[in-house]
């Protein structure tokens, strides 16, 4: 069981950021105040694959627009790299993720592209969504995104590998390890999805609130399982 969401956009440069760090008497470091933002600026879009059972947290760091493709591609890449990797006999995956943003319910291409990543893997991968208004609940905000928040606070995010390693190097008492990937690949706006795809959907709604839970089941018997060497 994974917790997905992505954590609020930054921006890269030498920037503000809240909190307080340690530096020598007399050398403060300077920084700029965001209050106008240049849309040419660099931004990080970190969206976040949390393992629920074995507190182990994976960001892959977007540079380029937070859409339903990075959404799941995020989570197929995760597959790849550690999913695949601790659950080599997984045959499902249930996902808790928000109402809304670019893994929201009404999302078409979100389902569209949970279905490739359903088919590519052979998992029968479950969706269970939280009620508008209610995303504080899902667990990647207080048990990763919180603790990520902390580790670089007072930090300039000067660049993507500055915020992959910050990341990266985030640990608690509790024992979260987080890994993190800089994603440099393109996710065009505006994607349209016609009735014919979604018809092609394999997705069976739940009883309870179909529209929040669904499940996306492989359209072949066909999968990736060389992701496991």
């Amino acid at each position: 069981m994974i917790s997905v969401d992505t954590e609020k956009k930054e921006l890269i440069g030498q920037f503000y950021n809240k909190g307080r760090k340690w530096r020598p008497h007399g050398d403060p470091e300077g920084v700029k105040i965001p209050d106008f933002i240049d849309p040419a600026k660099p931004k990080a879009i970190p969206y976040g694959i949390y393992d629920v059972a074995r507190n182990l947290g994976w960001v892959n760091v977007g540079a380029d627009h937070d859409t339903a493709s990075f959404a799941a591609g995020s989570i197929f890449r995760w597959w790849l790299t550690m999913g695949s990797r601790v659950y080599p006999q997984a045959r499902e995956l249930f996902v808790r993720a928000d109402a809304g943003g670019s893994n929201g319910y009404r999302v078409r291409l979100w389902k569209v592209e949970l279905q490739t990543l359903a088919d590519k893997t052979g998992l029968h991968v479950t969706v269970c969504h939280h009620p508008p208004g209610t995303s504080k609940w899902n667990k990647i905000e207080h048990r990763l995104f919180s603790h990520i928040s902390m580790n670089w606070r007072g930090r300039p995010l000067t660049s993507h590998e500055i915020v992959v390693k910050l990341i990266g190097a985030t640990v608690t008492k509790t024992g979260l390890k987080v890994r993190a990937r800089l994603d440099k690949r393109k996710y065009p706006t505006k994607v349209k999805v016609i009735d014919e795809e979604m018809r092609a959907l394999n997705i069976k709604p739940h009883a309870f609130h179909g529209e929040w839970n669904y499940t996306i089941i492989p359209r072949t018997t066909q999968s990736m399982k060389s992701t496991k060497k």
